[in-house]
């Protein structure tokens, strides 16, 4: 390990590391023997077991062919029944984003005990088998349980990247390990090693920084406190759980960070950056390893035999699983969600087919009777699986109600798990202003605190939080957590002060001091993905809030909330103090933990965090990394002040660096699962919308009618769409028919005035669309004839019905007519 730790070029730049000057084609047949001399090569000896793997040989020995088929799928919770794991044998079962037992998509423990339980029984039936295959049950645990109401909820990875403290990540670990047994999970698809290098990416939170050596540093350390230190004990023991290395590989270095695209780097680029978090990973006895939605020049990672194969498997000797990602296996080319052989060829283990598991093990299980499937490759497959099943002590350990910790409420955000991340929101806190040593601030002051993010555990969470996308939750789904507010609030009540929370700004005493807690709204994944770095380039947000409030003599404190670095310099032109808070979690009393000083005027904790990630100095400066040709962040890898320092920022530039005028009226209405502002979905009458998917997981949008309703995405200031009507622009989406209709469809766009709304009647379209999706155009000429006034339209897509009907969205956008077809039915 020390040996490979040195080849990072450990603190600096990486423009100074050697280049490897290898060629790398499009062609998968990559694997020359000094191609592969790039990669490190690794010991993965420790993993093999000579009593295990006969273990293994006896128990494949009993299996039928459609066991091993089963074993190396895996379905999700909402489209898998006990029942279908016993049937179909399934080898694992996972909770997704939005998935949970119940209704909601999350869960109380009991509910969460139960539905393992009756997996876990499902799987041991030996009705009919010779030998029964426990199920294990994997979730997205990546910055504690957050799918389980109670849970401990740290700092996002980017936080704990700025906090520099290897050791900490260990402790997050095994706590997170603890809360997973309390619900009866066995897995977390934890940790992610990306090094994220283009900060639009949408999952730029999840890394811990732009340069390998925290990742490096870290990815062992979080293996040992998710699994224990297997390497010495060899199993895993009653408090903890599989882990899994994710997402091999440079899903970090996607071109522009689009999420699932495509990573250019040349193979030197690719091994010394985005590899740097798997080797320390594997050291530490990682147990599974998950495959990349992205590609690597042109090729997806899911059917890569030289990056699943030859590099990870043979090259680094990586004797556990490969997992794949929700349905990526289908967008290799020739595969459907269904049907891809392709991805078991190429050395994916165990396919992640939420709700395709059921065709996929059908088409899987007669590729391997026809020969199509290599028995080896599948053998091969199950005995990894049934390997990390064994070394975590599956088939020793009953049901998971009668485990250690399970159904255990106290274990849920107990107060050393609490004082762990109380610890980690502390740490991870990076102070890029302090004029005039305005902090910290006595506890005896009067304090206002305002911002949306100021009394929104949520908001402050971040996603991955009890739903997928995070946000919009109250407080009170956070039974062990603090909003910043009310941690603020007991430091000064402790103190002698007082904290008035006011949602607007406004108040009845004045202040002497304003804390100001605003940042971006939760997201995850590809909904995440931006296309530059400004927060706020209008100047429409708490910018004002803070002017308003320094113009008054009142200090300004700004507590930003985000996923990544930002471009906010009239925020913190307009702060006194600007401290980057990253997304803390539930513990948010730990931020005032460091803002005050104690009741004597010492103080208890300094800011200890250093950006893991480059700060930028306009809007449009992305790519920013360390080490880059004419590198010139504002503030570099590495700054953070802490109260020692007495370093004034000069005002800074507030020109965005971006041409505002290509970012003013969003034409794009519907995307990758969310309503893009400024737009906004309105319900009405009979009518309910929920995600679903189509290209993607939940990027599309179900309409269902259960009898006259209408749902509408509209803004609440008018826009004026004339010049795109006489432009023949179109609005432009995907659709497909879920349920026979029962009343008349009609499709509008519409004005404040309903007077002027244009409407046409879509129900013969609708009927004609069959189940399958379809690309949609409709002029806005065709609006315009029905009677809307183009130059006010408050809804370019209203979607009504007058009795029940069903059908799915997905794209909506006004583009331009390009190619003829558009019109005014489908």
């Amino acid at each position: 390990m020390r040996s490979f730790i040195a080849t990072l070029c450990l603190g600096v730049a990486l423009s100074a590391c050697s280049n490897a000057g290898i060629d790398n084609s499009d062609s998968d047949s990559r694997s020359s023997a000094n191609e592969l001399d790039v990669w490190p090569k690794l010991d993965g000896s420790f993993m093999i077991d000579p009593a295990i793997e006969a273990q293994i040989t006896d128990i494949m020995s009993r299996m039928t062919l459609e066991q091993k088929v089963g074993q190396v799928i895996q379905g999700d919770s909402t489209a898998v029944t006990p029942e279908d794991v016993k049937t179909y044998h399934l080898g694992s079962v996972l909770s997704g984003g939005n998935s949970a037992p119940g209704e909601l998509p999350y869960a109380k423990i009991e509910q969460w005990v139960e539905a393992a339980d009756a997996y876990y029984l499902a799987s041991v039936d030996e009705s009919d088998v010779d030998v029964a295959i426990p199920v294990i049950w994997g979730i997205d645990a990546v910055h504690g349980h957050g799918n389980v109401i109670g849970a401990t909820i740290f700092p996002h990875n980017i936080g704990l990247g700025a906090a520099r403290n290897p050791d900490l990540i260990r402790d997050i670990a095994a706590v997170t390990a603890r809360e997973l047994r309390a619900t009866g999970h066995d897995w977390t698809f934890a940790p992610t090693v990306a090094v994220p290098q283009d900060d639009r990416w949408g999952r730029t939170y999840e890394g811990f920084g732009e340069h390998p050596e925290i990742v490096a540093s870290y990815a062992g350390k979080i293996v040992e406190g998710i699994q224990g230190n297997l390497p010495q004990t060899g199993g895993i023991d009653s408090s903890h759980v599989i882990s899994t290395a994710k997402h091999f590989l440079a899903d970090g270095g996607t071109d522009m960070g689009k999420d699932q695209g495509d990573a250019l780097a040349p193979i030197e680029e690719l091994v010394r950056i985005h590899n740097a978090g798997y080797p320390p990973a594997l050291d530490a006895g990682a147990l599974s390893v998950m495959a990349s939605f992205s590609s690597w020049k042109g090729q997806k990672v899911h059917g890569s035999k030289y990056l699943l194969t030859d590099a990870l498997k043979d090259r680094m000797d990586f004797q556990g699983f490969i997992v794949g990602d929700w349905n990526a296996h289908g967008q290799i080319p020739g595969c459907t969600n269904e049907n891809c052989p392709d991805a078991l060829e190429a050395g994916l283990d165990m396919y992640m087919a939420p709700d395709s598991w059921k065709g996929l093990y059908i088409n899987l299980l007669a590729q391997a009777k026809s020969g199509e499937v290599s028995m080896d490759r599948l053998d091969d497959a199950v005995r990894r699986i049934l390997r990390a099943k064994i070394r975590y002590g599956l088939f020793d350990m009953g049901k998971p109600s009668e485990r250690p910790l399970a159904g255990d409420r106290s274990v849920l955000g107990a107060a050393a798990h609490k004082a762990v991340a109380r610890q980690a929101v502390r740490e991870s806190l990076v102070l890029l202003k302090n004029e005039n040593q305005t902090l910290p601030l006595a506890p005896s002051l009067n304090i206002l605190v305002t911002g949306e993010g100021a009394n929104d555990i949520s908001k402050q969470a971040g996603g991955w939080t009890l739903t997928w996308q995070g946000g919009g939750l109250d407080n009170d789904l956070f039974p062990s957590g603090e909003s910043i507010f009310s941690g603020i609030k007991k430091a000064v009540t402790k103190g002698g002060g007082s904290a008035v929370l006011s949602e607007d700004g406004s108040y009845s005493q004045k202040p002497d001091v304003a804390i100001v807690v605003f940042g971006e709204d939760p997201y995850a994944e590809f909904q995440g993905d931006v296309s530059h770095v400004g927060y706020d380039p209008f100047g429409q947000k708490e910018v004002q809030l803070l002017r308003d409030l320094q113009s008054q003599g009142i200090k300004t404190v700004s507590v930003f909330l985000s996923g990544r670095p930002l471009w906010v310099n009239p925020e913190l032109n307009a702060s006194d103090a600007f401290v980057a808070a990253w997304l803390p979690g539930s513990e948010g009393a730990g931020i005032a933990d460091v803002l005050f000083s104690d009741e004597n005027g010492h103080i208890a904790h300094d800011f200890k965090g250093k950006l893991s990630f480059s700060w930028p100095k306009s809007a449009g400066q992305t790519p920013l990394n360390y080490g880059d040709a004419n590198y010139d962040p504002l503030f570099a890898y590495g700054f953070g002040l802490n109260y020692a320092d007495a370093k004034s920022l000069p005002t800074l530039d507030e020109a965005p660096g971006i041409d505002l005028s290509a970012a003013g009226l969003n034409l794009t209405l519907f995307k990758d699962g969310l309503v893009q502002p400024p737009w906004a979905l309105d319900v009405t009458g009979n009518a309910k919308t929920s995600a679903v998917d189509h290209l993607a997981q939940e990027d599309a949008l179900k309409i269902e009618f259960t009898g006259a309703g209408t749902t509408s995405i509209s803004t609440s200031d008018p826009v004026d769409l004339s010049r795109e009507t006489t432009a023949a622009l179109e609005l432009s989406f995907n659709i497909k028919r879920n349920t026979e209709r029962q009343g008349m469809l009609t499709l509008s766009a519409s004005c404040p005035d309903d007077d002027c709304k244009g409407s046409l009647d879509i129900s013969q379209s609708v009927d004609g669309l069959g189940t399958d999706w379809k690309s949609v155009r409709i002029s806005l000429s065709c609006f315009r004839n029905a009677g809307a006034d183009m130059s006010s339209i408050k809804s370019p897509f209203t979607l009504s019905s007058t009795g029940p009907a069903a059908v799915s969205i997905s794209n909506l956008h006004i583009a331009e007519d390009d190619n003829g077809l558009a019109s005014c039915a489908f």
